[in-house]
């Protein structure tokens, strides 16, 4: 059961759902738009010295800690 990343043009918002189904119509939580796109996500794991979860979507492989301003 895969959680998917949403984003509704009507009020803006980006929104993660529990898909049980592929058939499922998913809805924006906040307004109920049925006009909602699926994003691309990135993913989490378990990495680097201390364990803690690192992300795909850091920004660029030098940084440590992902969100450098020279990065973005």
């Amino acid at each position: 059961m895969p959680i998917y990343e949403y984003h509704c043009p009507k009020c803006d918002k980006d929104f993660e759902v529990l898909v049980l189904n592929s058939k499922e119509q998913v809805r924006c939580p906040e307004c109920s738009c049925k006009g909602v796109t699926r994003l691309m996500s990135g993913f989490a794991h378990k990495g680097g010295e201390d364990g803690k979860m690192v992300s795909s979507s850091s920004g660029c492989a030098s940084c440590a800690g992902g969100t450098c301003s020279t990065c973005h």
